[in-house]
């Protein structure tokens, strides 16, 4: 454990970012594995409303720097063709 006040301090931010960090994360894969269950039921209509959500949410980690940019892009595209074989 830290001694210098200093350290202390950034220690607890540290944590503090780390859980907050996780909750995005957690969030962001929560509403991408929804898209996905969406898309196994056939269920078109759910599985565009929540592809939205999803890719805000991935939009959102990216910008926070907890993805890749090119990972995000990646991630959004794969759900967005799986969505639109649904439709075809």
């Amino acid at each position: 454990m830290a001694n210098i006040k200093s350290a202390i301090k950034r220690v607890k931010i540290n944590d503090k970012k780390r859980a907050l960090n996780q909750s995005y994360k957690s969030e962001m894969r929560s509403q991408i594995k929804l898209v996905e269950k969406f898309v196994a039921e056939n269920n078109v209509e759910e599985a565009k409303t929540s592809l939205l959500k999803a890719v805000k949410k991935i939009d959102k980690a990216v910008q926070k720097g907890l993805i890749h940019k090119n990972s995000g892009n990646r991630q959004k595209t794969r759900l967005s063709q799986k969505v639109n074989q649904l439709g075809a």
